[in-house]
């Protein structure tokens, strides 16, 4: 029975051997947390999802993505089947899905394909269909409904990324005109929220973690699932996805005419304090990530204008949630001279 990864027979047996071989087959697909590798095992195409040593914390992740993939298995068709999980060394198989990201047909600023949207919400309200007790016990975490404390910790894991790097990385948060309190503001909105049930999240629905088949939409990437309010899974999508403004609004009414009514209780005004949350979560991780890939000095010259450009629009959107108005928003020379100013300082220190 054949079992390869980019063509070579694999010399161990079983799901070790596609590890094993997986570290050291060429990069194919990578997130922030996992490297992702396509292999052929006995005939059937997999996928070898292995974690990326030191991956800088930037998100709040309190479920194992294989939990969270056993226990929608029986509720959701159109995500990804666990094949194998290792605790040690760390890795899993997926099946592989074969068909187009839909980021790479249809990008920011391209319409999607007319059955996108309606599986987007179709998928949101199903997932109300996962009971609690099939998903991990997480300690500490907000009860059914609290919406507030939810919220809080949110914005708490976004505050832990923002004092985690500001010192390193003051002189750009000052380039940036980034505020000292920049969670302040919605800090201040949490305790204004209406309470709504919890249901499982996904978290991360977007372009790239959705692949066209020719009968499906299939949803990747679970590893920051979360149980809490399913208002803020359709803030993080709308705030993650670029929607042109009509889809934007199709998937929002999508949302709101699908949903029981104690789901889309107080609904508008939340949805802003959730977007006003993500705006500057973008913005600071954002900021971070971008700073540490220039520093990194592996960019090309298109890929160095490509994130100035991604990091000037971010700022541009948080100095609205932090100011009203982005009068006060770098311009991309700054943001570009900043960014590269970050690769030369790494570059004298590795001289």
């Amino acid at each position: 029975m054949s079992r390869q990864i980019d063509g070579r027979e694999l010399s161990l047996p079983g799901p070790l051997g596609l590890y094993q071989t997986a570290l050291a087959a060429p990069w194919q697909a990578m997130g922030y947390y996992n490297r992702n590798v396509r292999a052929t095992d006995g005939g059937r195409q997999v996928l070898v999802r292995i974690p990326i040593p030191g991956a800088d914390e930037m998100d709040l992740r309190v479920m194992p993505e294989a939990d969270v993939l056993v226990a929608i298995a029986p509720y959701l068709e159109d995500v990804p089947r666990l094949l194998h999980s290792s605790p040690e060394p760390q890795f899993q198989v997926h099946e592989y899905v074969e068909g187009e990201v839909v980021n790479a047909g249809w990008p920011r600023g391209y319409r999607l394909p007319p059955r996108v949207i309606p599986a987007i919400v179709d998928l949101l309200l199903r997932l109300r269909h996962v009971p609690r007790e099939a998903l991990p016990a997480v300690a500490g975490w907000p009860a059914d409904g609290d919406t507030a404390s939810f919220g809080l910790a949110l914005s708490n894991t976004t505050e832990a990324v923002y004092q985690r790097f500001r010192r390193r990385y003051w002189w750009a948060l000052r380039e940036f005109q980034v505020p000292d309190d920049p969670l302040r503001a919605v800090r201040e909105r949490w305790l204004g929220m209406t309470s709504r049930p919890f249901c499982l999240l996904h978290c991360d629905i977007h372009r790239k973690n959705m692949i066209l088949t020719p009968d499906r939409v299939v949803f990747l990437d679970w590893e920051l699932a979360l149980w809490g309010d399913p208002l803020y899974d359709l803030a993080v999508h709308v705030s993650k996805m670029g929607y042109l403004p009509d889809e934007r609004d199709q998937v929002v009414d999508g949302w709101v005419r699908v949903m029981p009514a104690a789901a889309t209780d107080g609904w508008c005004e939340d949805l802003a304090t959730y977007l006003i949350h993500e705006q500057v979560k973008e913005a600071l991780v954002g900021c971070i990530r971008y700073v540490r890939l220039f520093e990194e000095g592996r960019l090309t010259a298109a890929e160095q204008e490509q994130l100035a450009v991604k990091l000037t629009t971010k700022m541009a959107v948080a100095h609205v949630a932090w100011h009203g108005t982005d009068a006060r928003s770098p311009t991309r020379d700054v943001v570009r001279a900043a960014l590269r100013l970050a690769g030369e300082r790494a570059r004298k220190r590795g001289a």
